[in-house]
């Protein structure tokens, strides 16, 4: 007699060949692909990596991720032509923040508190992000609770310098007898500068070609200090709104709509001082620096090529200056916070304009591409993968993952990494972004390259945004 396990066996084995036999075998998995829009540079290439050599779907579903590497010069033109055409090419965009306002306002950009709502795990890593990073890559209006984006690559400022050139004993010797100063050497004397020290080391070190620069005649002309002054895109904003904010001015603050001014703020007393102090920089700069191209990528070749002492420019940048195959001093590097002002009471301000870009959904992504693309962005979140990213050269606003220890061993950057993160502030989200952006990046051309002064350019950029902003209700 058969027992009742092997009778229920034989039963579930018969029902199974019928099942297969009327052709209700087991579902073949489905084919979504992600179509993604993102700048070109080292933190989108290695997500992209990691997706195709590590990621895989728990649906089981067969998913790709096309990328589109755009450079970041045409970044902004090419997204919006493709949103506004109407093409609906894109599931995802990494978009800075700056554009959440208008691309909201168009319909392009979805809104994510449902998918939030809808898994709390997730929500909770969601959370878990650095205040200063939720609001700038998420939320519309500006610090609402209105969720639009999650980090894809977060980033700030930092200071790159040659320890060859600044800690060595002849140019330390000499720099202190000239300013009564230590020239700074290690990580952390270069975190205590402020901008008056820094543009020290640009005057000290500005030296011709064949003048003994460490011990050795300089190879070309070389010069102590760089930083971005580039007209296109927002290259030089970026670095001008910090000097403003760490020097008691402010830039038009969306979130006092609709009683915050732009006349008598934008162009305080005191932003006209900032910009005064940042203009004042560029003498002691390579001369491109005056011409009104000296963006990001400029700075950056020419510290990699060994012609300048210290560079303030992104993390993002960074991997390069390591990379021997293309970094004249990437054995030579020493990494710091970027300066700061004094404050009142002798400590130091480090305001910064706010780096980095977050993913964002499109409206007309269906359900099925949703699903996957919240699962994608959940595992890119995760613990693992965000230390891996951060190990690889990126970083990670998920506080679990950038408060561990040991995520500062991971580059020599990562230890101004947490200590920045609570001086950063964000430029404006509204729909106007892009006319206030390109009007101000103009107006700070002309005084880059010597055509008007810090005055002249900030009344006229106030002038611009009290108009534009009282026609478009957001000032009265």
């Amino acid at each position: 007699m058969m027992t009742t396990k092997i009778k229920v066996a034989m039963v579930a084995a018969g029902l199974a060949a019928s099942l297969m036999i009327g052709g209700a075998g087991p579902s073949l998995a489905d084919e979504v692909t992600l179509r993604m829009a993102v700048p070109d540079w080292p933190p989108t290439r290695i997500m992209k990596k990691f997706f195709d050599e590590q990621y895989k779907p728990k649906s089981g579903n067969a998913v790709k991720l096309e990328v589109d590497f755009i450079p970041w010069p045409d970044f902004y033109t090419r997204v919006n032509a493709s949103l506004t055409s109407g093409e609906r090419k894109y599931n995802f965009i990494v978009s800075d923040s700056q554009w959440l306002g208008a691309f909201v306002e168009g319909g392009y950009f979805r809104k994510v508190n449902d998918l939030l709502e809808a898994d709390p795990e997730f929500k909770k890593t969601f959370m878990d992000i650095h205040p200063s990073l939720l609001n700038a890559y998420s939320t519309y209006p500006y610090k609402s609770q209105n969720y639009y984006g999650f980090p894809q690559f977060p980033d700030v400022l930092v200071t790159y310098a040659r320890k060859d050139v600044i800690c060595d004993e002849t140019e330390q010797k000499n720099f202190l007898a000239k300013y009564k100063k230590k020239l700074p050497c290690t990580g952390e004397e270069i975190d205590a500068m402020t901008w008056d020290d820094f543009r020290n080391v640009g005057e000290f070190f500005r030296r011709r070609k064949g003048e003994m620069l460490a011990g050795k005649p300089a190879e070309d002309d070389f010069y102590g200090i760089a930083v971005q002054a580039g007209k296109g895109y927002d290259f030089s904003s970026m670095q001008v709104n910090g000097l403003i904010w760490q020097m008691g001015g402010d830039i038009w603050d969306e979130t006092k709509v609709p009683k915050g001014q732009a006349q008598g703020v934008v162009n305080s007393p005191a932003a006209v001082k900032a910009l005064e102090k940042y203009l004042s920089l560029l003498e002691y700069m390579p001369p491109v620096a005056k011409t009104g191209t000296m963006d990001i990528f400029k700075t950056d070749e020419l510290f990699r090529e060994g012609k300048v002492a210290m560079n303030v420019n992104w993390i993002g940048l960074g991997e390069a200056s390591l990379d021997p195959k293309i970094s004249r001093v990437s054995d030579k590097l020493v990494f710091g916070m970027m300066p700061g002002t004094t404050g009142p009471d002798g400590k130091i301000v480090r305001w910064s304009n706010i780096g980095g870009q977050p993913f964002v959904l499109t409206t007309w992504t269906t359900d099925a591409q949703i699903k996957e693309a919240v699962e994608f962005v959940k595992w890119w979140l995760s613990s693992g993968i965000q230390h891996q990213f951060a190990a690889a050269g990126g970083q990670s606003g998920i506080k679990s993952v950038y408060s561990d220890p040991k995520y500062v061993a991971y580059r020599p950057w990562n230890r101004t990494w947490a200590p920045s993160l609570d001086w950063q502030k964000d430029v404006w989200h509204v729909p106007q972004f892009f006319e206030l952006l390109t009007q101000q990046q103009d107006q700070f051309d002309r005084a880059i390259t010597g055509k008007q002064n810090a005055k002249t350019t900030l009344d006229n950029i106030a002038k611009f945004q009290q108009n534009l902003l009282s026609e478009a209700g957001l000032i009265k």
